[in-house]
């Protein structure tokens, strides 16, 4: 059912012309210039419409020992506009056996061996996390494909964006507490999944949370995520510098709890629709939290019981963060009370006013005259 929008998804061998061997005294100006050709290749429309409109689909067919349960057929695969990129990917509307999808190819480049390894490992890592993760707040996946020069990933389309982008058309404070605690509690209920099938997201941020028809958030982008038993003493920053916890920055040993971290700038982003650190670049941002302990500064506007949750998910020390079993429970509470007109706070002990009622009751003797009026 491809409209004229959309185009069946086609790749072929790129026919780029052998490359002059360089001596080793113009080894330096030879590679910047290959980096650059390669970059002007990666830019260019024609290397893109090239991989959709080739002739034969055949080329783009799986030999029987390279196919996995997920390979996506891909003469079911039809490819729309192009709505977001990055450094190696694009990502496209799509339809994918007559349903909506959103397409993630990336393009492995063909100099610097280092870059292609790391894309072609998070390529798995990505495929290998989301296709055994089923959750309402993860986004969907749906198949894959590994044909170098491309590789590509289908997902779920989700047709509002991402957080950020929702943000960005919003006034400063301008979110209600009852939308805040709607969108958080997405997004916690999403990584306490996570967490609990020992996945650590590691680049947990707006630009990551997607939102759907309904305004539900779905967590996306595992394409740094990790494993706990495998990545518990991997060092490096594998996120983005403006929600990064300083474990992280420091390249230091990193558990869930960067999660936690990254989740309390979104809560903060959620009660500002400001971005973290405005003003600053992403290394300056990095250099304030990883040496002066700063963070984004709190709105007086902002309910101190939300602002207490915010202070305990970018606490520096990781183990004083909650994990996101305790925030679902604390914000779940605090929309409870929002619902029943009560004001929040981050006491332990938060009740409803029906089970304050009840417990009032159970306290009163079957004998008493007294009358508790609910």
């Amino acid at each position: 059912m491809a409209t004229s929008c959309f185009h069946k998804l086609r790749l072929r061998k790129s026919k780029s012309k052998p490359l002059p061997n360089p001596s080793s005294s113009k080894k330096s100006q030879f590679n910047s210039e290959m980096n650059s050709m390669e970059r002007k290749r990666f830019d260019s429309l024609d290397s893109w419409s090239m991989i959709l409109e080739s002739e034969n689909v055949e080329t783009w067919e799986v030999s029987k020992e390279d196919q996995e349960e997920w390979t996506a057929d891909l003469s079911q695969l039809f490819i729309g506009n192009k709505f977001a990129s990055g450094a190696h990917s694009r990502i496209y509307r799509g339809i994918y056996k007559q349903r909506a999808v959103a397409v993630k190819m990336v393009r492995i480049p063909n100099q610097g061996e280092e870059t292609r390894s790391l894309l072609e490992q998070q390529f798995k890592s990505e495929v290998a996390l989301l296709s055994r993760l089923f959750h309402p707040n993860i986004v969907q996946f749906i198949a894959a494909c590994k044909k170098p020069p491309v590789y590509c990933i289908i997902t779920e389309y989700m047709s509002q964006g991402t957080l950020r982008m929702y943000l960005n058309k919003k006034e400063p404070y301008s979110l209600s507490t009852e939308t805040i605690l709607r969108l958080a509690l997405d997004i916690s209920r999403g990584m306490e999944y996570l967490h609990s099938q020992g996945v650590i997201h590691r680049d947990l941020k707006s630009n990551n949370l997607l939102l759907n028809d309904d305004m539900r958030v779905k967590v996306a982008d595992f394409g740094t995520s990790c494993l706990e038993t495998q990545c518990r003493e991997t060092k490096g920053n594998k996120g983005t510098y403006r929600w990064m916890a300083p474990e992280m920055i420091k390249e230091k040993p990193c558990s869930r709890k960067v999660d936690v971290y990254s989740f309390g700038i979104v809560l903060w982003e959620l009660t500002t629709a400001l971005l973290p650190f405005q003003g600053m670049t992403p290394v300056q941002a990095a250099f304030a939290v990883a040496e002066k302990n700063e963070r984004p500064p709190m709105p007086a506007s902002c309910q101190p019981a939300l602002a207490h949750l915010i202070k305990r998910c970018w606490a520096e020390n990781p183990a004083k963060r909650p994990d996101f079993s305790n925030i679902v429970s604390t914000l779940e509470k605090y929309d409870e009370c929002v619902k029943e007109g009560l004001p929040l706070t981050h006491h332990s002990g938060l009740v409803s006013r029906n089970v304050i009622l009840e417990r009032l009751k159970g306290c009163v003797s079957l004998s008493s005259s007294v009358t508790v009026q609910a």
